[in-house]
């Protein structure tokens, strides 16, 4: 059974829509010992990191995530919640989930673009599992203010997918079983659809 966490942060409808259109069995859930007894787990998330930590602090999530982490399953974070699974956030100096080394950092402002980053962007990809069958260079959907950060100190092997929004920036990661997008692959169309259909039938 999937579990899709809930903690007041997350994009839940659109999250169990997609999951419903893919036939996956799932069940959303605050519940700490259910993440950690879950077969996989999706972890969403939109909003501002500081006040998401707090509440997944004070529902004992934070402890969940990464002791389900630890078990080997499959964990995928989507858009605040990949980036909550690095390091430390600029927005607000938030310490995160630490699942992943590096830093969540603001767009700058000289990058003559309109921050937040919304709509549709093309990623290059690793072909890695969760990219399985889809194309190089697909687009989709994203809205952030704030990238996940790449190059040799922040430890770019953990990058499997990248987009450019001014800068190059992390647009999927990739450590272990534990797996993030900065994209919202369940407002993504049919290439979205794909990649959750990867998670879920492929990954194990």
């Amino acid at each position: 059974m999937i579990t899709v966490i809930d903690y007041d942060a997350g994009n839940l409808t659109s999250v169990e829509s997609a999951l419903r259109h893919l036939g996956a069995p799932y069940r959303v859930s605050a519940d700490p010992e259910t993440v950690i007894g879950s077969a996989k787990v999706i972890f969403p998330g939109v909003g501002e990191a500081r006040h998401a930590m707090s509440i997944l602090s004070s529902r004992g999530l934070d402890e969940a995530l990464s002791e389900f982490a630890s078990k080997g399953r499959p964990l995928l974070g989507i858009c605040l919640g990949c980036q909550i699974l690095y390091d430390h956030s600029e927005e607000r100096d938030t310490a995160l989930l630490g699942l992943i080394p590096g830093k969540v950092r603001r767009f700058p402002s000289g990058i003559g673009l309109k921050v937040p980053q919304i709509g549709w962007n093309t990623v290059h990809h690793d072909e890695s599992t969760l990219f399985n069958g889809i194309p190089q260079e697909s687009s989709f959907y994203f809205v952030h203010s704030y990238y996940l950060t790449i190059g040799d100190s922040e430890k770019s092997c953990w990058v499997c997918g990248v987009s450019d929004y001014g800068i190059p920036f992390a647009a999927a990661i990739h450590r272990e079983n534990i797996w993030g997008t900065q994209f919202h692959p369940e407002k993504s169309g049919p290439r979205g659809l794909h990649l959750l259909r990867n998670f879920i039938e492929r990954i194990h």
